[in-house]
């Protein structure tokens, strides 16, 4: 059984977390951070599709790729390190290797990551002396994980953070997420950092296979604005001091922790996507009855991506034309006449469009409905036994105000 509990990633044995004021960008406020566990890690995790990858993210993948262990992550936010070349590279280097000497670790057990302005290089005196004080503030404490989770925050409006536990052979078993990502989200992968931190017992290829595959229905189904960042990056580390039995691939107890890992990223991939920037809904596109998974995905990600119905959900207009012409683009085949669409909210569901003809719904109520905080598109494909479900938020006049001065 899956157990909600408080916390975020100091919530699972043994790991460590920092967030504190650093000077990078911004002023009065964390913008460091730190997670760190006390006993090495295996890990695993997903990175942009963006072909312009940020420093911190080619760093990280190389790592993971050759690295026998892992054992600290420092984030910066405020600049990206992205399009800054080899001397990008090298920040992340030095970074590495400032931690690694005050954590006595190899420079290849520290994941980097960086999320902000695009262009400048990062200011290493502010940096260095930053990772100082993760390191001698770094503790194990809710507290703790909550200020590095505000830490790694840019335009978020709060903190993402999350823990989940559950019995594997006898031993509770936890799993802790810290987030950030408002702007710059669109399916395969956002704008987003994401570090889940577990204390289970499991192989770098058993957990590398089940994140894999979870992103494909968690934050690969988000989009705020339908830019794909450069700096996008989604890592899960696993430090093995829940003691349980292995994890093994096939077996009851790794369907239940990939089933625990869902609800962690589930959870996180949607707070990211109603935290979109000057959002004031949530929005969800439930595809049913499609053909296959994949149709299923494309369809919702299509509508979940429309800037029209985002904009029209924020104008509590239900012009359900919109969803039926991103159903349409989406590029998964299936036949208009037969679909069914929904909207859903507030314990109450109203039919728009069926028979490839609008409905006989009160607008009024269509409204209110669109007026909650969260809304709910339903589209019936009519056609197998496939659903995919993908989120994202209303398109606001705030979203321009945000993003026409954020350099500034």
């Amino acid at each position: 059984m899956i157990k909600i509990i408080p916390g975020g990633v100091t919530a699972p044995i043994g790991f460590e977390a920092a967030g504190i004021e650093a000077g990078i960008k911004y002023e009065n406020r964390k913008d460091m951070a730190i997670l760190y566990s006390q006993k090495p890690c295996v890990a695993a995790g997903t990175f942009t599709s963006n072909v312009v990858k940020a420093a911190p993210v080619k760093w990280d993948q190389k790592l993971l790729e050759e690295s026998p262990f892992v054992q600290a992550v420092i984030v910066n936010t405020g600049i990206a390190n992205a399009a800054t070349g080899k001397d990008g590279f090298a920040c992340c280097a030095e970074t590495a290797k400032e931690a690694a000497k005050l954590l006595s670790l190899p420079e290849s057990a520290v994941l980097i990551g960086s999320t902000g302005v695009i262009g400048p290089l990062l200011p290493m005196d502010r940096i260095k002396a930053g990772v100082a004080k993760l390191v001698t503030a770094k503790e194990h404490s809710e507290k703790a994980g909550s200020d590095a989770a505000a830490a790694i925050m840019t335009t978020d409006t709060h903190p993402k953070e999350f823990a989940v536990s559950l019995e594997i052979g006898g031993k509770t078993v936890t799993i802790g997420a810290m987030s950030k990502g408002s702007g710059m989200i669109h399916p395969n992968m956002c704008t987003m950092l994401s570090f889940v931190a577990t204390d289970a017992v499991i192989s770098k290829e058993t957990l590398a296979a089940i994140v894999r595959e979870d992103v494909q229905d968690t934050y690969n189904m988000i989009s705020v604005d339908g830019d794909t960042s450069t700096n996008d990056t989604f890592v899960v580390l696993a430090n093995s001091m829940a003691e349980n039995p292995e994890i093994l691939p096939g077996t009851p107890e790794c369907a239940a922790f990939a089933q625990a890992l869902h609800v962690v990223n589930e959870h996180q991939a949607k707070a990211l996507a109603g935290d979109g920037e000057g959002a004031t809904a949530l929005v969800e596109c439930v595809v049913e009855n499609a053909d296959t998974k994949e149709n299923a995905r494309l369809l919702a990600r299509a509508v979940i991506s429309s800037s029209l119905t985002k904009a029209a959900i924020f104008g509590h207009d239900a012009n359900w034309g919109r969803i039926l012409c991103a159903l349409g683009y989406s590029g998964a085949p299936f036949d208009p006449e037969k679909v069914e669409l929904y909207f859903e909210g507030a314990g109450k569901k109203l039919l728009l469009y069926k028979d490839g003809l609008g409905a006989d719904y009160s607008e009024e109520e269509a409204s209110a409905l669109l007026s909650q905080k969260e809304v709910r598109i339903i589209a019936d494909m009519k056609a197998g036994a496939q659903s995919a479900a993908a989120w994202g938020c209303d398109l606001t006049y705030d979203y321009v105000k945000i993003n026409g001065d954020y350099r500034s």
